[in-house]
């Protein structure tokens, strides 16, 4: 029985790491696979998988929110084009899908082993965000119903870098609840090795307090408006 689901993966311009990622999801099961290219962007998609190849506007918001108005499934998962799976994670993906519920699921994170010999204090860093925080970002593979999407109102389009931050401070405000599933799903930490892992760490924390302190701001206002 296929999964009530469609797989959003957007790609930056001249990104091509979702050519690793495409065959990950040969088990998925999916109801549809949504590869989203910047609108300039060519190239064939040949992996054997049938692939629904959409391009739209630079900018992973208005990417990930073009993915979904072209699918139709009734479930959204979000997943990086660097994103590597890892043994259960498809099985623990259908089973959320399949409890139907009013919430978001989001995978534990892990770093391929492309970067500094740190990164294991920042994938422990990430769970601690996302449990206790209640911060899981988009390398996280976020999971949800698309009504609980509808009612977030989308990827916000006009934040900048953040887009999947800003969206989880709308699900706080709506009391939309934050569900940690077991299994991890890696992402790349070429960046750290590029730019250094002190630099980097440091980088991402100021940045993610400052979009916090934004983010949940906005979020609070909203959800004031919406119940005047």
């Amino acid at each position: 029985m296929r999964a009530n689901v469609a797989i959003i993966i957007p790609a930056g311009p001249g990104d091509d790491a979702w050519r690793n990622l495409l065959p990950q999801l040969d088990g998925a099961d999916a109801d549809e696979i949504v590869l989203v290219l910047a609108e300039d962007d060519g190239g064939t998609v040949a992996t054997g998988l049938d692939i629904h190849v959409v391009h739209a506007p630079v900018g992973r918001a208005r990417q990930l929110n073009a993915g979904v108005n072209a699918s139709h499934a009734g479930w959204l998962w979000f997943l990086h084009a660097d994103s590597e799976l890892t043994p259960g994670t498809l099985k623990v993906m259908r089973d959320f899908v399949r409890q139907d519920q009013d919430a978001i699921g989001y995978f534990r994170l892990g770093f391929v082993a492309d970067g500094p010999a740190g990164m294991f204090l920042n994938a422990w860093g990430a769970r601690l965000r996302s449990r206790i925080f209640g911060m899981p970002f988009g390398d996280q593979g976020l999971l949800m119903p698309r009504r609980v999407f509808a009612a977030l109102g989308g990827f916000d389009e006009n934040v900048g870098k953040g887009e999947d931050h800003a969206l989880v401070w709308v699900a706080h405000a709506g009391e939309i609840p934050l569900r940690a599933l077991n299994a991890i799903i890696r992402t790349s930490a070429r960046r750290y090795a590029e730019h250094g892992w002190w630099r980097t760490t440091w980088q991402h924390l100021r940045l993610s307090r400052t979009q916090a302190a934004n983010f949940s701001r906005r979020a609070r206002a909203k959800a004031a408006i919406g119940r005047a």
